[in-house]
């Protein structure tokens, strides 16, 4: 098969160095507006399957003319261009996938163009990443295993192995987004309801091996599509992975107005916002820089199975690689979004229309293919007493 990826970042580089190494794919082409940064990426894989090219997403015309080249396109490019590249997969008649982004409904963008994929005999899976993506996978894979379910919980997060003050924390995306996480609503469903909860709130204590006690708190967009998928689960929630004391430290900042987009104060006759202000002096600060850091997993699926009580829980403990120099966030992205791709080129994946991740992608292919990478996801099954009668579905 033929793939493209779209953006030559770290992740979109990090998918191609999956992509030269399976046998079943012959072609990668990775493409960026700027070429000199698609051709490192080439000399750094050292691969006779790779090429570059120059592409600028917001020309249509000459994205189409490109695209129209492939079996898969893997779109990792700003989220901002995840419509577009949708669109123009669909207009070409190419099976494509990005990395999500739920600011600005990018993600329900795609979603919405269903009818014009299967029209098109195409398939679309966005938000293929981690925080959506391998959760949802997880999630939707513990909800086949079941009769009816009732309550998917997921708590999830990139620390650094060996913490450090004054927040524990090192970033491996951008700070920006991580004030996004940190300020927005947290949507949760409780008793089969939505709701929306303070980001950073209902801080509980976790337990992972070798890490010790940390700590889980609400955060926003991670819940992804999963309550539209399952509308009649009773409970939801999503919860993300620090080290303790980190949610307090970061509630002071959002308290303050200090994360907040468009709140301006004036200093000296400037309209300053204090949001700009405080990414710049955090960068430096939490940037992970050649730290090692670890990504941390659990997903549980609680429901009934053959009249009895059933939790499915799937949990990953992912650290970097140390030879090839890649984050444990980029290899959990990365193989996330290149594994699909080829299962769309395979034909593993062959439903027509746009799907999110817990809808299309199998399981338990998905759970064997990310430990050929080294990533290894393990399944235990919780069993529970005997129910009367079920009272949620599926």
């Amino acid at each position: 098969m033929k793939i493209a990826v779209l953006g030559a970042g770290l992740m979109g580089k990090e998918a191609a160095r999956d992509l030269v190494s399976s046998s079943g794919v012959k072609k990668v082409v990775i493409a960026d507006v700027d070429l000199a940064k698609a051709e490192d990426v080439v000399v750094t894989l050292k691969s006779p399957k790779i090429s570059a090219a120059q592409i600028d997403a917001s020309n249509e015309d000459k994205l189409a003319d490109f695209m129209k080249h492939f079996d898969v396109i893997i779109n990792a490019l700003f989220y901002t261009f995840n419509e577009t590249v949708a669109r123009t997969a669909i207009k070409v008649g190419v099976c494509s996938c990005d990395l999500g982004g739920h600011i600005g409904h990018a993600t329900d963008k795609v979603l919405e163009l269903k009818k014009e994929a299967e029209d098109a005999g195409v398939t679309l899976i966005p938000d293929l990443g981690v925080a959506p993506g391998m959760i949802n996978i997880l999630s939707g894979y513990g909800v086949s295993k079941l009769d009816q379910t009732d309550s998917i919980r997921i708590m999830v997060g990139g620390i650094p192995v060996k913490p450090e003050p004054p927040f524990e924390y090192n970033h491996v995306f951008s700070m920006e987004g991580v004030f996004d996480h940190y300020t927005d609503e947290s949507i949760v469903v409780r008793d089969g309801k939505l709701f929306s909860v303070p980001s950073l709130s209902e801080v509980e204590t976790i337990h992972f091996d070798h890490f010790g006690a940390l700590e889980a708190f609400h955060t926003a967009g991670g819940t992804s599509t999963l309550s539209q998928s399952y509308p009649d689960l009773k409970n939801l929630e999503y919860k993300t992975i620090r080290y303790r004391g980190h949610a307090e430290k970061f509630k002071l900042l959002v308290d303050l107005g200090l994360t907040q987009r468009d709140y301006t104060v004036d200093v000296n006759g400037l309209q300053v916002k204090p949001r700009d202000v405080l990414l710049k002096v955090l960068d430096p600060i939490v940037d992970l820089g050649k730290k090692d850091d670890v990504v941390l997993l659990r997903v549980s699926v609680s429901g009934i199975k053959d009249g009895k009580r059933r939790t499915y829980e799937y949990e990953m403990t992912t650290f970097n690689d140390k030879i090839n120099h890649v984050t444990a966030m980029a290899r959990s992205t990365a193989y996330t979004i290149a594994v699909c791709a080829q299962m769309l080129g395979n034909g593993a994946i062959n439903k027509k229309g746009v799907y999110p991740p817990e809808k299309i992608v199998p399981g338990d292919l998905y759970i064997e293919e990310m430990k050929k990478r080294g990533v290894i996801i393990k399944e235990t099954m919780i069993a529970g007493e005997e129910q009367p009668e079920a009272s949620a579905h599926r």
